[in-house]
């Protein structure tokens, strides 16, 4: 029998998974990783963009989050996400206010390095909005 990563996905409003998984790809702000059983121990913060995991019996999920962090620890992956939306749940108007609220952050940035990641956030919403 293969082996499974506990995996935990958390935001403010709910739980969206407690259980085991096959494996987890995560976007972390360093870049996208997948996270399998017996993973070494990580601790990464979010870039806004889709999780995507294969539960116990293989069926595959996606969950659009924006911002939040992940952590692999003891065969275990917990993310607690800014905001964490099931992919079925995510409709254009849904997408357009997380669009909105991107850009805001763009036009509230106070420095550079917090405009760079606020543009990246909305350039990736908007390439997400134009694949649905």
């Amino acid at each position: 029998m293969a082996q499974l990563l506990k995996f935990e996905l958390v935001s403010p409003e709910r739980l969206l998974r407690s259980g085991e998984v096959q494996e987890v790809i995560v976007p972390g702000s360093e870049g996208e990783f997948t996270v399998l059983p017996m993973h070494a121990p990580v601790l990464s913060t979010l870039k806004t963009g889709v999780i995507r995991f294969k539960d116990e019996g293989g069926a595959e999920f996606r969950v659009f989050v924006r911002g939040g962090f992940a952590e692999v620890v003891d065969n275990g992956l917990i993310i607690l996400a800014e905001t964490a939306i099931p992919m079925e749940e995510l409709d254009q108007d849904r997408l357009s206010q997380e669009i909105r609220n991107s850009q805001e952050d763009v036009a509230d940035a106070e420095d550079d390095e917090t405009r760079a990641k606020a543009q990246q956030a909305l350039d990736h919403l908007q390439q997400l909005q134009a694949s649905l």
